[in-house]
């Protein structure tokens, strides 16, 4: 029988912090936060391993509770005028093993959170060189690029993200080329909206594999442009 991974407690829980966002609620809570939240989400992490390497072998599912998959629910306040200390959402994301030390590297994403849930893929504001080697992929292989983009099984499932384009076209590529959108683009990634009865059903761990199994023409393509393995 397939296992049931999330459960509705996770999103009590998460909506408990929202209104409850300060460090003695959450110690008084921090069992209700393991219980819930944090061992349901390495657990599947940890079973997720080997149905993404049947996906690829340079994708990788860390169990680890620290630095792995699973991000930490505190948030960095250091430059942030929000001083709250906890995030209200559960990420896991799962990154290239090439780039495993750079959070911003071609990967999936899976965000829980009220009313907010969502899976992700693709590469969020990478570094100059990096976009511009993407751009050029584009470029130079917008037929590819449509094809990883625009037709199933990817676009039965992801719509690309607008994010906040470049108001110009970037520099060396023509004002007219037919791929000027995609090419004023900060962000490479993509997203598909998932419902809490979805996630808290059995068997999202296959569901969510699934998933990842439709962003993969987009994962291909970016890293083909950034000479990563895929």
């Amino acid at each position: 029988m397939p296992t049931r991974y999330f459960t509705p407690a996770l999103f009590a829980f998460l909506r408990d912090l929202a209104e409850h966002n300060d460090r003695s609620w959450f110690k008084a809570n921090q069992e209700c936060y393991e219980e819930a939240v944090r061992r349901p989400a390495l657990a599947f992490v940890e079973d997720l391993a080997e149905p993404l390497l049947g996906l690829s072998r340079h994708f990788t599912a860390d169990p680890r509770p620290l630095g792995g998959s699973l991000f930490r629910i505190q948030r960095d306040t250091r430059f942030s005028k929000d001083k709250t200390p906890y995030k209200t959402h559960t990420g896991l994301h799962f990154r290239h093993v090439a780039t495993r030390e750079d959070v911003h590297a071609p990967g999936f994403y899976l965000h829980l959170e009220p009313g907010n849930c969502f899976a992700a893929a693709g590469l969020w504001q990478p570094a100059t060189a990096h976009a511009r080697a993407i751009r050029q992929a584009i470029a130079d292989r917008p037929e590819a690029w449509k094809r990883a983009t625009r037709r199933p099984p990817f676009s039965k499932v992801y719509t690309l993200s607008e994010g906040n384009p470049l108001t110009r076209p970037p520099q060396g590529f023509a004002a007219d080329h037919p791929l000027l959108d995609d090419l004023k683009r900060r962000d490479f990634t993509a997203m598909t909206r998932l419902t809490q009865a979805r996630v808290t059903a059995p068997g999202f761990l296959d569901d969510y594999a699934e998933t990842m199994r439709a962003g993969l023409p987009l994962m291909r393509f970016l890293c083909e442009a950034l000479g990563l393995a895929v």
